[in-house]
Formats: C-alpha cells, structure tokens, sequence
C-alpha cells in the first residue's frame, strides 16, 4: 500500500494575505509550530468566463527551520506558501484541510 501512496502527488501553491494573527505552540515532542489562516482573492477562467475565486485556508508550519521566520509574520501581509493538504479533525469531529507549509515566501 506505502508504494501506492508514493504514486500520488499532493502539492499546493497558495499565495495571498495573512488574515489572522499567527500563534505559535509546541508539540509535546517539542516540535514547534506556527498556524495561522492565509486569505487569497483572485479572478480565474473557467469553461471561458471569468470566475471570482475566494479562498481562507489554515497553514500550519511546523520545526525548527520555520521559527526564526514565521516570527515576522503578521496580519496584512502577503506571502505566498507552498506544501501540502492534510485533513485535520477537531476535538468536535469537524473535519477541515489545512496546508502544512514546506516554502513560506514573503511578496513585496
């Protein structure tokens, strides 16, 4: 089944604004962690219209090569994050994607 799994790709570029104040805790491992929600507006083309594309999505970056940067984030600005969608489930069994960062880029 693991050589199947590997068949797959699961590869997400999402870029746009900080809408929420990041927060940062530790697992009990002690691996650090970064979450906060990014906001992105765009217009797209679909079947040949131009269609508004609206999306908040949860990115969690997590270890040690994410603390000194995720440090300067803030609400307002914009970045663009590359990694990959997981599905996280909260302790009321509702079910979300979030995208664990493995690129965080600033856009000036």
């Amino acid at each position: 089944m693991q050589q199947q799994a590997d068949l797959y790709t699961n590869q997400y570029v999402l870029s746009g604004m900080i809408c929420k104040t990041p927060k940062f805790s530790q697992s009990p491992a002690g691996i650090p962690h970064c979450i906060f929600v990014l906001e992105h507006k765009s217009m797209q083309i679909e079947a040949d219209l131009n269609r508004n594309s609206y999306v908040r999505l949860q990115v969690v970056a997590s270890g040690e090569s994410f603390q000194d940067q995720t440090q300067h984030l803030y609400v307002g600005q914009a970045i663009q994050v590359r990694g990959f969608l997981n599905r996280h489930e909260s302790r009321s069994g509702l079910s979300q994607l979030v995208l664990h960062a493995q690129h965080i880029e600033r856009i000036n």
